[in-house]
């Protein structure tokens, strides 16, 4: 049995930057009353309650849920005031610059300009630069046929980590790419979770799509924590029954 289960968001929960389903809520519910359930994704806050926290019926245990945005270097629990910050770890201007500048870069290089964005490509979430290659409001056919083997995000990240050695680049979502500081990925995010709540590793569970090298689920099985790659929601739903009728 297992104390915390931890998810990805996007590809895992729900699709890419949409809010969860019914039906995946109802099952985050019922899971909440046999483990605590963790969320740690590369979303700031705002995408975060538009995905998960405002999506949440009325009688699941939000005492019990912890939201890790930007790939965990902040974290919201749920208390008598609502939902607020334990703490968050932003970049200085400086390396926000040189993070910017090493995008334009490698974008240059690598060649890959698509012929249509919706909205801006590289987002600042204080703690996080993250690049979504069709625009941060791109629908979701788009996003799900730019690269669906990821192979252009490997060229650009391969390129970024030339550009910038001693940062943490991976790749999410489905057409991401996600900065921050050394050492800050979900395997990061996890310790931190781990002296937040004073839940064991070894008591946790991953579960995301994204859980292959380069992608940022994969820290989590290289830290050692027992972990389930989904290809879509709809494995995701199958996987929380399968483990709700375990812990009962």
């Amino acid at each position: 049995m297992k104390s915390l289960i931890a998810f990805d968001l996007d590809g895992t929960l729900a699709l890419s930057k949409q809010p969860l389903e019914a039906d995946m809520a109802e099952a985050l519910a019922d899971l909440l009353t046999v483990a605590h359930v963790a969320v740690i994704s590369g979303g700031d806050w705002p995408q975060f309650d538009k995905q998960v926290a405002s999506r949440l019926p009325a009688h699941a245990d939000r005492s019990r849920l912890w939201l890790m945005p930007t790939t965990g270097t902040k974290l919201y629990t749920h208390g008598a005031d609502g939902w607020s910050a334990v703490y968050a770890e932003l970049f200085d201007a400086a390396q926000k610059a040189k993070i910017l500048a090493a995008f334009d870069a490698a974008l240059a290089a690598t060649g890959f300009v698509p012929e249509q964005t919706w909205g801006e490509r590289i987002e600042d979430r204080g703690s996080q630069i993250t690049f979504s290659a069709l625009g941060q409001q791109a629908p979701i056919h788009a996003k799900e046929s730019w690269d669906p083997d990821f192979a252009k995000r490997k060229l650009i990240q391969a390129d970024l980590r030339q550009r910038l050695p001693g940062l943490s680049i991976n790749m999410g979502g489905a057409t991401s790419i996600d900065i921050t500081r050394e050492g800050v990925d979900k395997a990061y995010g996890l310790r931190k979770l781990r002296d937040a709540s004073g839940i064991a590793l070894d008591a946790m569970m991953f579960i995301g799509d994204a859980i292959f090298p380069g992608g940022n689920d994969y820290p989590a099985k290289q830290m050692g924590l027992d972990t389930v790659r989904v290809r879509d929601p709809q494995e995701t739903l199958a996987v929380i029954a399968a483990i709700i009728a375990c812990q009962k």
